[in-house]
């Protein structure tokens, strides 16, 4: 038996022994791609002590359920998983989840829900591109990793991946090799039941190089050659089409009866027999096979110490270039740069948030290197193009180059949002940002829910927050969106009021390590606010407008309807209701603060009511009363639709009104104290 043969039937025992011992999983894939696992991973550039070496090829597992395969090749490689982790699959606190997660040493993307992690790649590549181009001096090549990824046919159903793939072509990414595991088989059975399209077809009109492996099962050397061969290709992402066997070796390969269920005992035992392993041995590993893998390993720390040692030469030659690159490595901002965010005052005149963020990005981003944006389309509404930029593309197009931070998408929401995923992934202080409309944002909640997960700082600007867009309509205007992405854990949604809080919100945003946010900007314009400051929107919720003598009425509100609030609070003073205003442009920031500091801001005896013109959903964990839009919205100018829904002074006021008349002789606790907001 040949060496090569030994490691790839290890591989394929080795990951059924996993599926079975935690009796759940998929078997069949790791059995069919074992022998790709096997070459690639025998001749990827990567350090298994260092994990997080900047310059190793990236590897993604976008057919995540494929997962017992991954976390085979790592062990053999020597990451830090062992054995008993592998006997640990799907387990409860374990490092060997049911599909990849971020926090699994060499895992570089969180993936499963399929198509996602084929378009982490295209970020993750597009991000290389960027720092070869900016950092690589003659001489001196910092940056040269390759972007590999396996993925399948439910992969490709999916529409994201044809987004993303589509821009990967468009931006020649030559650097992006991915493996098509065409076995024709999902869950449902056979795959010529919904899907016949000729997937190498659409790829190559989408730009990519094909190359076909027609026996996946055991060609390794044709898929060896078929790496070289990609490797060639320096303006074409390529894409292998290895035919392979779901399930090969077992009694039912090539069935939908090996993808999602663990093999049955006799199924393992003959299998076993088959490839020469003792059926009576379990999570058995030939020394020959681990003898093969470190010296992979050794390789690849050779290669990290030789990189470290050009490093050194850079620096001496290129320091300013070496001090920035290694900053960013350590996760830092450049210092001081907060002090490039616009402040204003009341005398400034009215803007729209979106010209706002405009602002900010075109004052910000020359000086922070890290920050790459982009838009799917809509650049002129969404004002993401920051002054000076230039666009990310193919030098040879002649419009940009792969130096450039401005990514243009196309509409594209999904693909934008996964791909943001990968750039932020790669490390080197990522902070990828891009725009459309807030009711778009919902086209990519996959995307989102998994940046959330994994921790990926990304910065949705979401402009066109409300039914203040106007003439678009109902189809256009959002009103369940925010309330979507508040109910996700881990994310900030960002509804400024004004410029002082759209600078808050850039703030926190880009000082964030793990929590992704959506910036939601408004079409018209609003003013900016007496009491508002960067310092206090910075905390999520502060006092905008303070009752001229103990408060009776506490009005809550985000983003345009901070300034009709405030307007309302006069008239309600009139009324004899002194009323405090309270902005509230972020609930996540906002529930970081200590309770004290909110009760101060909500506290107890006063009756609160929210005021937003979206969902009312989730606002009683603020306020007792809640003034929102929970219909649909409607066709026409702006300020008629807010006049038809009675957003007005007048209409907050009689809300506030009957706010109070409601709760009068009522002992009130403050909403942030009800116990069963607090259950654990």
């Amino acid at each position: 038996m040949s060496s090569d043969t030994l490691a790839i039937n290890t591989i394929r025992v080795l990951s059924v022994d996993t599926v079975s011992k935690a009796n759940s999983g998929h078997p069949g894939a790791p059995l069919g791609m074992a022998p790709a696992a096997h070459m690639l991973f025998s001749n990827i550039k990567a350090n298994p002590k260092d994990p997080n070496w900047p310059n190793r090829d990236r590897f993604v597992l976008s057919n995540g359920h494929a997962v017992a395969l991954q976390y085979v090749m790592l062990h053999l490689l020597g990451y830090d998983l062992t054995i008993e982790d592998l006997k640990q699959f799907r387990q409860i606190d374990s490092k060997t989840p049911g599909h990849p997660e971020f926090h699994t040493p060499g895992v570089e993307v969180t993936t499963g829900p399929l198509g996602q992690g084929i378009s982490n790649a295209v970020g993750l590549a597009i991000a290389q591109a960027n720092i070869a181009a900016t950092y690589n001096k003659p001489n001196y090549t910092i940056s040269d990793n390759y972007t590999y990824s396996f993925f399948g046919d439910g992969c490709m159903m999916e529409g994201v991946s044809h987004e993303a793939m589509a821009i990967a072509g468009h931006l020649q990414l030559g650097n992006l090799i991915a493996f098509y595991d065409s076995n024709k088989i999902s869950i449902d059975g056979a795959t010529g039941q919904e899907f016949d399209e000729d997937v190498p077809k659409r790829l190559q009109a989408y730009g990519w190089e094909i190359l076909d492996v027609a026996d996946g099962d055991t060609d390794v050397q044709g898929l060896y050659n078929a790496l070289q061969k990609a490797k060639l290709s320096k303006s074409k992402p390529t894409c292998i089409v290895m035919h392979t066997t779901i399930g090969y070796g077992s009694v039912h390969e090539g069935t939908a009866a090996v993808h999602g269920s663990p093999l049955k005992p006799d199924d393992v035992i003959q299998l076993k027999k088959k490839w020469g392993f003792d059926p009576e041995k379990f999570f058995a590993v030939p020394q020959q096979v681990y003898d093969h893998y470190s010296k992979v390993a050794e390789a690849g720390a050779k290669a990290e110490a030789e990189w470290k040692k050009l490093f050194a030469a850079y620096s001496k030659e290129y320091p300013k270039e070496a001090a920035e690159y290694t900053r960013r490595e350590n996760g830092k901002l450049p210092q001081g740069w907060e002090n490039l965010l616009p402040k204003y005052t009341s005398a400034d005149p009215k803007v729209a948030t979106r010209k706002l963020s405009e602002t900010v990005l075109s004052a910000i981003v020359p000086s922070i290197p890290e920050i790459i944006g982009g838009s799917a389309d809509l650049t002129p509404s969404n004002l993401t193009r920051f002054k000076g930029a230039v666009d990310f593309q193919p030098p040879n197009l002649g419009i940009g180059d792969y130096a450039g931070r401005y990514i243009r998408y196309g509409v594209r929401e999904h693909g934008m949002g996964a791909i943001m995923n990968g750039i932020a992934a790669y490390g080197l202080n990522f902070r990828p940002y891009s725009g459309t409309f807030l009711n778009f944002v919902s086209y990519a909640a996959g995307a989102v829910r998994l940046s959330a997960l994994s921790g990926h700082p990304v910065i949705w600007v979401a402009t066109h927050d409300s039914i203040g867009l106007g003439e678009d309509g109902p189809t256009h205007q959002p009103i369940e969106t925010l309330a979507h992405f508040r109910a996700l854990p881990n994310i900030m949604v960002w509804r400024p009021a004004d410029g002082n809080e759209v600078s808050a919100a850039y703030k926190v945003a880009l000082e964030s390590d793990h929590t992704p946010s959506i910036l939601a900007f408004t079409r018209q314009g609003l003013p900016e606010l007496e009491g508002s400051s960067i310092e206090k929107a910075s905390k999520g919720g502060y006092i905008v407008s303070e009752a001229p003598s103990a408060a009776k009425l506490i009005l809550v509100a985000t983003g345009s309807e901070v300034s009709l609030s405030i307007d309302a609070a006069k008239l309600l003073e009139k009324d004899g209701i002194p009323t405090r205003v309270v902005s509230l442009p972020d609930f996540f920031t906002f529930d970081k603060q200590s309770l004290e500091y909110r009760k101060s801001v909500l506290p107890d005896g006063v009756p609160i009511l929210s005021v937003e013109v979206l969902s009312t959903f989730g606002w009683s964990k603020y306020s007792h009363a809640q003034f929102g839009l929970d219909r649909f919205g409607a066709s026409g100018k702006g300020a008629d639709i807010y006049k038809k829904f009675e957003f007005t002074p007048e209409g907050v006021e009689e809300r506030g009104v009957k706010t109070v008349k409601f709760f009068e002789g009522t002992k009130l606790l403050s909403p942030l104290d009800q116990p069963f907001l607090q259950i654990q």
